[in-house]
């Protein structure tokens, strides 16, 4: 590494990678006791075909932390145009699934109904992301509606196709 170069503004670096549109997911699991959590991320990605790898960032200081590092099930709940307030509720309470349309899947995990994608994982691998950790799992189930239209985030704000 060169120490020479001028120290990136963490300010100036989110901006710039706010300038990369993404979709909107809710990533939802259970403790294993009966406890669900949910988390709003636009840090999802699929990471290979074979075996099927989908991976998503989670911040070391999210309230669901310890919840997701124990390496339960989860499911990638990619929302839908009209789920902006699904977002914006996993982005802040974390445990707040009143009056939301779920159906369950193995282990307690939320699958949220009405999504664009719905993406039930096993644990695969978790590796250090700096102050996140980069949580990898293997698709185990999977569904999809090509008719609905995705939620996008776009430089702080949400948004969609037309």
């Amino acid at each position: 590494m060169d120490t020479n170069e001028p120290a990136i503004d963490k300010t100036r670096f989110r901006e710039a990678c706010g300038h990369y549109a993404t979709g909107v997911a809710v990533v939802t699991t259970s403790n294993g006791n009966g406890s669900a959590v949910g988390v709003t991320v636009n840090s999802f990605t699929s990471v290979s075909l074979d075996p099927p790898l989908v991976q998503f960032s989670l911040d070391r200081k999210a309230s669901v932390f310890g919840t997701f590092e124990q390496s339960n099930p989860f499911v990638i709940n990619v929302l839908a145009r009209d789920q902006e307030a699904v977002s914006r509720r996993f982005s802040g309470k974390s445990d707040d699934f009143d009056g939301l349309d779920c159906e369950i899947w193995q282990k307690d995990c939320p699958m949220i109904q009405g999504c664009v994608a719905t993406l039930g994982c096993e644990p695969y691998a978790a590796y250090d992301g700096g102050d996140h950790l980069i949580i990898l799992g293997r698709v185990a189930y999977l569904d999809c509606q090509p008719e609905v239209d995705p939620l996008l985030f776009y430089r702080g704000s949400y948004g969609n196709f037309t």
